[in-house]
């Protein structure tokens, strides 16, 4: 019995599995890209629709006022001020990078000491 010398590989079954491969990863990039999966949700009676829900801008400016949404809030109001909205708002600090680091420290410190637990920091994307 003499046994056949390999001359070449047979590679069809090795591209078929790269495209396919390939599918998925531009797939999964595009959605990456985005941020988010588009999901159609299914309606609910008892569901929260966001213009409900009452979210709360913090602004500190570089010379160091203090706005709730476009409203201005004197440093000492600012527990006062916060008082008025529910523990499960939405609050959302947005800092001048040359604003005092001490205002946006303090801001965090009376919605901790307050129970606030729903909150973000607005930044901007690095371009670089």
């Amino acid at each position: 019995m003499q046994l056949k010398k390999f001359d070449s590989i047979n590679v069809v079954p090795f591209i078929d599995i790269m495209l396919v491969l390939l599918v998925i990863v531009l797939t999964t990039a595009s959605f990456v890209a985005k941020g988010i999966i588009p999901v159609d949700l299914p309606d609910a009676s008892s569901a929260v629709k966001q213009d409900e829900k009452k979210n709360l801008i913090i602004t500190i400016k570089k010379n160091g006022d203090i706005l709730f949404d476009k409203e201005t809030v004197a440093k000492e109001d600012i527990e006062k001020s916060l008082l008025m909205y529910k523990k499960d708002t939405v609050i959302a600090i947005n800092c001048d990078k040359k604003a005092e680091f001490e205002t946006f420290v303090q801001i965090l410190d009376i919605l901790e000491t307050n129970k606030f637990k729903n909150l973000g920091i607005i930044t901007k994307k690095d371009q670089s």
